[in-house]
């Protein structure tokens, strides 16, 4: 997905965050916005581009200007710090629940709106899962990917935020409960915004259930590009029988790939117009579509 008009605000919603993060100086936060607000599609100028490429920009130019790589390392780490202590009583609800693989998928993409939970207790945490989860995605979607893990070897998982990654490690316990799939989850190589990296995947122990691999692509960009992905992520993916793909910066950038014969699934909370728009799923309502050439846009939150 290209960039929309609702991307420019959000995007400078992202930046003023960074730079609070960074400095406390007006003066400075004043000169980094100024150059901030040159790029062209923050003008504009330039609607060629997904919302993930407009924010390595914006990334690229804060950091460089700041000398921090990783301005929101002391929020990712809280993030995923209250998650595990949160994983326990996650991992009750899947097993007491009727449907182990079906609670743990929609915990999954709840998971995905844990940044707007990060100034949250833990019991205004649970109380916000307990309500998400009282509109789940329709059965018919989730029974399509039960479908393809049954006929499944090997899929590629790949992750969005920190916190959310511990979601993520509680769906692929319970998928490989179910089933004989190896797994491998796929991180950013380089810091942008709360995403995890390798340091995040091994903090919550990924690695005890899956394969952790890093994206490889060379720059702050919050998405997945195949072409600036390594050779080695390229390999497993002409091997891979499906794909989850969580959270929008990897929806909107793999929208736009080309001949992509894998099966992906996209999970994400529908966050934005945009997206309420795109896949016919009100604003913060699970979403689970599966791509397919028509874009998938018959997606979940409404049966």
């Amino acid at each position: 997905m290209k960039l929309m008009t609702d991307c420019i605000p959000c995007n400078l919603r992202v930046a003023l965050k960074a730079i609070r993060e960074l400095t406390a100086e007006e003066s400075e936060r004043r000169e980094l916005l100024a150059e901030i607000m040159e790029i062209p599609a923050l003008r504009g100028h330039d609607w060629s581009i997904t919302g993930a490429e407009l924010v390595e920009q914006v990334f690229r130019t804060i950091t460089a200007a700041l000398g921090n790589h990783d301005p929101f390392r002391r929020r990712k780490d809280q993030q995923n710090q209250k998650c595990l202590e949160l994983y326990p009583w996650l991992k009750r609800l899947v097993l007491e629940s009727e449907d182990s693989l079906f609670k743990a998928t929609n915990l999954a993409i709840i998971g995905n709106s844990i940044d707007p939970m990060g100034s949250l207790n833990s019991q205004d945490v649970e109380k916000a899962i307990r309500e998400s989860l009282e509109n789940p995605v329709p059965r018919s979607r989730f029974v399509d990917l039960k479908d393809q893990l049954e006929k499944s070897s090997l899929m590629i998982y790949l992750g969005d935020n920190c916190g959310e990654i511990v979601f993520d490690k509680l769906l692929i316990e319970t998928i490989k409960a179910h089933y004989e799939i190896d797994i491998a989850f796929v991180v950013r190589s380089i810091p942008t915004l709360n995403d995890a990296t390798l340091k995040d995947a091994v903090l919550v122990g990924m690695g005890d259930t899956a394969t952790v691999v890093e994206n490889g692509i060379d720059g702050p960009l919050p998405a997945t590009v195949l072409s600036r992905c390594s050779e080695q992520l390229q390999n497993l993916w002409s091997r891979a029988d499906v794909v989850i793909s969580k959270g929008g910066g990897n929806f909107d950038n793999l929208d736009e790939e080309k001949n992509i014969s894998t099966p992906i699934y996209y999970m994400l909370m529908s966050k934005c117009a945009p997206y309420e728009s795109y896949f016919s799923v009100p604003v913060e309502h699970p979403i689970l579509a599966r791509a397919s050439s028509s874009a998938a846009r018959s997606a979940g939150g409404a049966s």
